[in-house]
């Protein structure tokens, strides 16, 4: 194995105060084994006039650094970060819960890992809801918004019964209410005010979460996604992560890590727009690509992402009670189960797994012995035959019937641009010689301008 590093230079005579010699070569070799021995050699050869000559010829070796760790003592070794733990919102629905939850991740003593927290059992839903009333029942009526209480008791009888100051948590709570008031002074709900509406669920149970950790006597550090690097398109309710994102999470968690042993409780599904510098979420579910995010960006050995469920099921268990779990997938597998109706992963979660090839383990928070799934690059596939049954509700099916098609080129292209200038996606398509069937994502709104270019 090896790397050359080659550079020369002239350095002038008189700045090197060489009166006898004009010129002076010097060739430099660095030679590193594997046994971090470093030698170097300096060989002087004269002639010619008029200035010095430097050259440098590194010889190829095995790794420069070795990442760095080759020369780390055990101790050093044994302080790097290790796997992220994502737990969804029905593991943390209670003060009980996120009791276990803290059982559950000190369970495992030899690992450091990275905490992704979603929202608390139902609050992103209870937030969207109380948005939306906002809207119409006046300045005057917010605290009576039920959804709005519900979110308050909720995470205050958690701090209670955990033993936490109120005060954790009692910033967010105001900032909330006063975020609903504009919203109902404006009449108006954006989806940007929508994104900002939603992550006060993670941010408050992240800050529980932690406080909690640190009361029983475990360092841990609450992050917001969006401050610490998550950088996003401004695709509000459902914005894409940029390529900006890895290194800039993996500044901030590495660098907080190796100056002070904390565990890092960073907020799931959240993130910041690149141009408007706002709050954005990455779908229903995207707490998921945030736990691989990490996964990624930190290369880390595993990322488990602890559900209700035994893993990936070979159906949904809620329409056949008697569902299995399936104990492999490949990345891509998982992909197409969850982008067409799996609820089990975020359909964009793997993206980050893959090109990391990081597997990724789905377990059960209430039933922690359970194997689950792992997901990986490949798996044996002699005996495979059918892996999952998934159902995807509320599609939108189209029909292109055209004359036009029949030995025509480039209509299909002209079809396709125009999704691509409404931002609508194309799940499925079938094709003959004079129609086109497609079906859409339901979760991208679309709008009557698509008709309307339809019937052009």
């Amino acid at each position: 194995m090896a790397n050359t590093m080659q550079f020369s230079s002239i350095i002038q005579k008189n700045s090197l105060h060489c009166q006898a010699l004009s010129w002076q070569r010097f060739a430099f070799a660095k030679c590193v084994s594997s046994s971090s021995r470093l030698c170097v050699s300096v060989r002087n050869s004269c002639g010619g006039r008029g200035g010095l000559r430097v050259s440098c010829e590194g010889a190829r070796i095995d790794v420069i650094e070795r990442k760095k760790s080759e020369n780390l003592g055990v101790d050093e070794s044994e302080k790097q970060l290790t796997c992220v733990m994502k737990f969804g919102g029905s593991s943390l629905a209670s003060a009980e819960r996120m009791r276990e939850v803290a059982e559950l991740i000190l369970s495992f003593p030899n690992e450091r890992p990275v905490i992704v927290l979603s929202a608390m059992g139902k609050t992103t839903n209870k937030l969207l809801l109380a948005g939306e009333k906002a809207v119409s029942c006046g300045v005057t009526n917010i605290s009576c918004i039920d959804e709005l209480s519900f979110v308050k008791d909720l995470h205050h009888r958690t701090v209670d019964e955990l033993g936490i100051d109120r005060s954790i948590i009692a910033t967010h709570l105001e900032e909330l209410e006063q975020l609903l008031k504009g919203i109902a002074m404006l009449k108006e709900l954006t989806p940007r005010s929508r994104d900002y509406l939603v992550s006060f669920g993670e941010c408050m149970s992240t800050r529980i979460f932690a406080a909690y950790l640190n009361k029983i006597g475990v360092k841990a550090r609450q992050y917001d996604a969006f401050d610490i690097g998550f950088i996003t398109t401004d695709d509000f309710t459902n914005a894409d992560i940029l390529e900006a994102t890895y290194p800039a999470v993996a500044k901030r968690l590495h660098g907080d890590w190796i100056t002070d042993l904390a565990i890092p409780i960073v907020t799931g599904f959240l993130g910041k727009a690149w141009r408007t510098c706002a709050i954005t979420t990455l779908g229903r579910g995207g707490s998921d690509l945030t736990a691989t995010t990490i996964g990624k960006a930190l290369g880390l050995q595993e990322i488990q992402v602890w559900k209700d469920v035994d893993g990936v099921l070979t159906c949904d268990p809620n329409i056949h009670p008697h569902a299995k779990p399936v104990p492999y997938l490949t990345f891509d597998e998982a992909a197409e189960l969850a982008y067409f109706g799996a609820q089990v992963l975020h359909p964009q979660s793997m993206r980050p797994a893959r090109e990391g090839d990081i597997p990724v383990r789905v377990k059960n928070s209430y039933n922690p012995n359970a194997p689950g799934t792992l997901i990986r690059r490949s798996r044996d596939m002699s005996k495979a035959v059918l892996t999952s049954i998934v159902l995807k509700r509320n599609v939108t099916m189209l029909d292109i019937v055209s004359t036009r098609m029949l030995g025509q080129y480039g209509f299909l292209a002209k079809v396709f641009s125009t999704f691509e200038d409404l931002g609508i996606s194309v799940d499925v398509v079938a094709t003959s010689e004079v129609s086109l069937s497609l079906t859409l994502d339901p979760s991208k709104l679309w709008s009557r301008e698509l008709i309307q270019q339809a019937s052009v």
